[in-house]
């Protein structure tokens, strides 16, 4: 049997690491939130260095990584991205379901085109 925890609710989380980071940040203002998003370029790095070690890229060091640490490290840019998110706009909620919302028309829109015959001209 595997029973599953309930997921956290995302925003609330969200604002309470958020807050969490901002008591304990040793930068502040404008430098400080550019240091936030520069955390995204790390945490992409972690993900390429788990997939390499996941498929054996490096014959030096060989399989070093599970497809689990892929996932976990595809999790930490999820967080990072919306810490950064938060940390640029208290809004952060509404803008990222705006933005998810116009993504996902955009991309049913023109999914549905391609389905719809073209008419020879």
């Amino acid at each position: 049997m595997n029973e599953q925890s309930p997921a956290p609710e995302l925003w609330s989380t969200i604002d309470a690491l958020s807050e969490w980071l901002d008591t304990n940040r040793p930068v502040e203002g404008r430098e400080g939130l550019l240091l936030r998003i520069l955390k995204l370029s790390e945490e992409v790095g972690e993900v390429s260095q788990a997939v390499i070690g996941a498929t054996g890229q490096n014959p030096r060091k060989g399989v070093t990584h599970t497809w689990e640490d892929v996932e976990a490290e595809l999790c930490d840019v999820v967080i990072t991205a919306l810490m950064a998110l938060r940390t640029l706009t208290p809004e952060a909620r509404e803008v990222f379901a705006r933005h998810l919302d116009r993504v996902a028309r955009r991309s049913t829109v023109r999914s549905a085109q391609a389905d719809v015959p073209r008419q020879p001209l």
